[in-house]
């Protein structure tokens, strides 16, 4: 019996289904809950997307905290269209008083309920309310390109004193209205900006022959305070100084010069550099000292009837002249890069200029030096030696010798205003200054754009020598030079220009080179400097060999002054610069020959130095006409204010 019992196969089908129907209806509840999960699942990662970008379009418009929070959470909401809201909860974390630019940062749960699968689970378990509820959590960070700092950089040159084409403004009123009009844009966009600090800042750079730092820098860290880049020294010869007295010399003593001997007084043994040179130089005036008594009206027997009083003058030496904040170009490769000034590499501190006085002697055809404006004092014929002769600098000037300033004598080619540093032109003081730095601009000079991009920037650049720029390194922020220029860079040579005004009878004639240095003293110093580390000017240093060292023509220094643009502007888009190139005015096809392939080549390194736009499939530079300028930097605008929305 038993025997048949286990060999009797009838109803097995109906056991082993009923054995098989949990698994199977629990595997058919996971499928469900699974697919409906993972919808849900992606229906609030599409809606938190969705929040994220529309929240952070919203931060740009003023909206204040509380209205961006209640924005978020309706806009996720709207997403939903089949998830419960109340199984879901969002959290926002906004930007604010974040120095990286702003970080929108939102999170999501979703506490799923599953239709089948707690009804199987409870089954299984033979228990009731238990826990099936699934929970899911996603969240999302949100950059907002929202802080910016850019740094106009524009040409101050005397031909910027041109009507402009299509316009009966001068070039440099078009450009002052255009550039406070763009600063106006930008600036009402960065007052909304409530949630991030300083949104958007902006500094200007007038360059034209050089580039004016400013006078109150002399005393930085990162200018050559004692004297010991190769460059400092460079058109002295500080030899002549023992030779003229032996009680008053100046000697090399570690890498710096120094006052040696008792006819220095109390400055023996301190350093010698072009700021106390400045200070050393004086002319004779009268100065006032006092008052006396004197008798106005005599009586007949001689004696005093009327006293009165009068100033009393006295001849003294005072100030000839100061520094006035233009400094030269560094040396190859530091004059195209932003490389911090460190003691410990003298070549990449910053010399303030100093043009040497040049001879005093004219030539066959009596045009005087381009800048005489000191005497010789010494008696050698040979003219290069008189305009390295340093005696001379501490001879004071004849009395009624007028002091010199801005733009002539030691200072010339230094004639911008300085630098403004960044400001954050969503404050009202800020605004005001850059526009009234920018109205301040006056045009005069040759055109140096490589120097001029370079300290544009070294303005917005997180080290020395300015240092109100964010990190280089910092996320969410833009940093952004704008060039302007309306003419081709030049280098003189002296022959070519006329001479100052003080230099000599016949300076309207032009100017002569009879110490044979090549050029007008300016950023680059002379084109065959006196004594230096290098072989060559350093107009010439880092040029390739298409470059002649020996062709000493404007046309040669233009091209070199070009290379120099190049690498500047090659350095500083791999340094994540976004550069913006505008060409005034400038037409190729006007001039002689040599003027028109000038013009073409700055038109052509100023469309290779601008970077590409994010936004269309283009180069941001501009060739436009001084009516069009407004319209053009209108364009600017909206390329800036692009570069502010959610990245």
């Amino acid at each position: 019996m038993i025997g048949r019992f286990r060999r009797n196969e009838s109803g097995q089908y109906a056991m082993m289904t009923a054995i098989l129907a949990v698994p199977l209806l629990g595997a058919l509840a996971f499928a469900v809950d699974f697919t409906e999960m993972n919808r849900q699942r992606q229906e609030v990662l599409n809606a938190l997307d969705a929040a994220g970008i529309a929240t952070a379009r919203r931060v740009i418009t003023g909206a204040t905290d509380a209205e961006l929070v209640a924005y978020a959470n309706d806009f996720f909401e709207s997403n939903l269209s089949s998830v419960d809201v109340s199984d879901t909860t969002l959290t926002v974390v906004l930007p604010k008083n974040n120095t990286g630019g702003g970080t929108l940062k939102m999170s999501a749960r979703l506490n799923y309920k599953p239709y089948f699968f707690s009804a199987f689970t409870n089954l299984v378990h033979k228990t009731t309310g238990r826990s099936t509820e699934i929970n899911f959590s996603a969240s999302t960070e949100i950059r907002l390109k929202n802080t910016l700092e850019v740094a106009l950089v524009l040409d101050n040159s005397g031909s910027m004193d041109y009507v402009g084409t299509g316009s009966g403004k001068k070039r440099i009123d078009l450009l002052k209205d255009a550039a406070k009009q763009l600063v106006d844009t930008i600036s009402g966009q960065a007052a909304q900006m409530k949630q991030v600090s300083k949104p958007v800042q902006f500094s200007l750079v007038p360059f034209a022959a050089s580039v004016n730092v400013g006078a109150s820098h002399e005393t930085s860290s990162w200018m050559d305070t004692t004297g010991i880049s190769p460059i400092h020294h460079e058109n002295f010869d500080w030899s002549t100084m023992g030779a003229a007295d032996s009680n008053k010399k100046v000697e090399l003593s570690g890498g710096a010069y120094y006052k040696r001997g008792t006819g220095w007084g109390t400055e023996k043994d301190k350093v010698v550099t072009r700021f106390t040179l400045y200070k050393d130089m004086k002319r004779l005036t009268s100065v006032k000292t006092g008052t006396e008594t004197y008798c106005k009206e005599y009586k007949w027997n001689g004696t005093c009837k009327t006293y009165g009083t009068r100033d009393v003058y006295q001849v003294q030496p005072v100030s000839f002249a100061s520094w006035q904040g233009c400094v030269e170009a560094r040396p190859y490769p530091y004059n195209t890069n932003d490389a911090t000034p460190a003691v410990g590499t003298p070549a990449t501190l910053f010399v303030p200029m100093f043009a040497p006085d040049e001879t005093d002697q004219t030539d066959s055809s009596s045009r005087p030096a381009n800048n005489n404006w000191w005497k010789d004092v010494t008696t050698n014929s040979s003219a290069a030696v008189r305009q390295r002769y340093m005696p001379k600098y501490f001879t004071a000037a004849a009395e009624g010798t007028a002091a010199m300033g801005l733009d002539e004598g030691p200072n010339t080619s230094c004639s911008t205003t300085a630098i403004t540093p960044l400001v954050d032109v969503a404050d009202a003081t800020g605004i005001s200054t850059i526009k009234t730095a920018i109205d301040a601009m006056t045009p005069n000079g040759a055109t140096n754009v490589p120097e001029g991009l370079a300290w544009g920037w070294r303005s917005i650049s997180g080290g020395e020598p300015f240092t109100e720029g964010r990190a280089d390194t910092e996320k969410g922020n833009d940093k952004v030079v704008i060039v302007l220029t309306d003419g081709a860079n030049t280098y003189y040579t002296p022959t070519s220009v006329t001479a100052q005004t003080y230099s000599g009878t016949y300076w309207n004639y032009g100017g002569n080179d009879l110490a044979g240095s090549k050029a007008i003293y300016s950023a680059f110093g002379y084109l065959v400097p006196y004594a230096n580390a290098y072989s060559s000017g350093r107009l010439f240093l880092g040029t390739s060999n298409s470059i002649s060292k020996t062709d000493y023509s404007n046309a040669n220094y233009s091209k070199a002054m070009d290379e120099h643009l190049a690498a500047t502007c090659t350095n500083a888009k791999g340094k994540n610069i976004i550069i913006m190139t505008v060409a005034l005015d400038l037409d190729p096809t006007k001039g002689t020959a040599a003027e028109k392939a000038a013009t073409q080549a700055q038109i052509d390194g100023l469309t290779n130095c601008a970077s590409f736009s994010r936004f269309r499939n283009e180069k941001l530079f501009w060739n436009t006409k001084g009516g069009d300028l407004a319209e053009t930097f209108k364009k600017i605008a909206d390329e800036l204010s692009n570069l502010r929305i959610v990245g």
